[in-house]
């Protein structure tokens, strides 16, 4: 169905100013937003008041470059307020990825104007969404969409899915394939003629993240909105991996979750094995050795994150020199397949560890593992250990796309 939500225009946002900052907000934040995250996943109730408040706060800014206004935190900032919030609740995590995305293809390759011009909207907390995937296609870099020249403007056709806070958005980033055969994105306001966003996300995990349909029938775009986006990958770019350090920030976040609420749900409610013969059943043994496996995988994977984030900055301060970038795409795989494996160690140990208890609906516990199982499905992690093996065995580079 057809979803209108109240994205009116609303008090200029706060500026964050430094990363310290952005980190001590989004632990603010994630203290408000997980007390009714079960109950937003319960209801599939978009989470519309959360969202305006994670805008407002001035968290959705703090990638603008600081020429422009913003505090351009590190990439170790980013992902760790991004971990924050998803522990908090993965939908919120998820929502502004496309968001962040978007602000780093502005930052690569907008022109002068346009960098004034959108930096300036984020920073009034003004929110993208995103319409890039479609469905039916043979692969997800076969664009369907067209913008074509119409007279001084262009004309866009097509139709998307997997749109993350495309519902709760001022404006819909659209990937689409220009009248050469190259891949661009069109700005379109919230509210255009031709524009037609649905609320049929039904996937069993992310379920708050209004991931629905985008129907875009001849919908007119200014010339001025359009961003050459291939050019972020005809040559050397940090483009692939911060999309991909946000992803596996989520999956992290998701396993803290896990882990928080095994830890709670053992020493509150789970009995002893019988041979165990204990009176605890955070006495046994068996249970210990297995908590500790899942807290040191989900360690390993920050570790590797704010690794992987490091390698991202650096790549930054050389100017985008070929090797540092190559360096940060595989620093990223490594952390994406972990937390991936991480986030899906941790789901399912909750349940072994806490026992059936753990499995009623009054605590949603399942929630956790639905929603890791879903979010690491957004690309093959089995391809991040390919390009990884490949770099170090035979010194090839990973391809140049947004999945690494």
């Amino acid at each position: 169905m057809t979803t209108l939500v109240d994205v009116e225009t609303q008090p200029r946002a706060s500026v964050i100013e430094n990363d310290e900052q952005a980190i001590a907000v989004a632990h603010e934040l994630a203290a408000q937003f997980v007390k009714e995250d079960s109950e937003r996943d319960r209801q599939k109730r978009l989470p519309v008041e959360e969202v305006k408040k994670f805008s407002q706060s001035g968290l959705w800014g703090i990638t603008v470059p600081r020429e422009y206004g913003g505090a351009f935190v590190s990439n170790v900032t980013l992902a760790e307020v991004v971990k924050i919030i998803s522990e908090a609740d993965p939908s919120l995590g998820q929502i502004p990825q496309n968001h962040l995305y978007m602000v780093e293809v502005i930052r690569l390759d907008g022109t002068e104007a346009q960098k004034r011009f959108f930096f300036d909207l984020v920073l009034q907390g003004q929110r993208f969404g995103n319409a890039f995937s479609e469905i039916g296609t043979k692969s997800v870099t076969d664009v369907r969409t067209r913008l074509e020249r119409s007279g001084d403007e262009y004309v866009l056709n097509g139709r998307k899915y997997y749109s993350a806070g495309a519902l709760l958005a001022h404006w819909i980033p659209v990937i689409a394939s220009n009248d050469d055969g190259k891949t661009v994105i069109a700005f379109v306001e919230r509210g255009a003629e031709g524009l037609t966003l649905l609320d049929d996300w039904t996937s069993f995990g992310q379920r708050t993240t209004a991931s629905g349909t985008t129907i875009l029938e001849n919908v007119k775009v200014k010339p001025e909105h359009v961003i050459s986006h291939y050019l972020a990958f005809e040559r050397a770019t940090p483009m692939g991996a911060v999309a991909q350090i946000i992803q596996a920030a989520v999956d992290v976040g998701i396993a803290k979750a896990a882990v928080r609420d095994t830890i709670y749900f053992v020493r509150n409610h789970t009995r002893p094995w019988v041979d165990s013969n204990l009176e605890y059943g955070y006495e046994d043994p068996l249970s210990i050795y297995n908590l500790g496996q899942v807290q040191i995988q989900v360690h390993a994977a920050e570790a590797l994150l704010r690794r992987a984030d490091e390698f991202i900055d650096r790549a930054n301060q050389s100017d985008l020199a070929e090797a540092k970038v190559v360096e940060a795409s595989i620093a990223v795989a490594e952390a994406k397949a972990l937390a991936t494996e991480a986030s899906l160690l941790a789901t399912n140990k909750l349940f072994e560890l806490a026992g059936t208890k753990s499995t009623l609906q009054e605590y949603n516990y399942d929630r956790h593992w639905r929603n890791a199982r879903a979010h690491t499905l957004h690309d093959p992690v089995r391809w991040k250990y390919f390009a990884v093996g490949n770099y170090f065995l035979n010194g090839v580079n990973p391809p140049r796309h947004p999945w690494l």
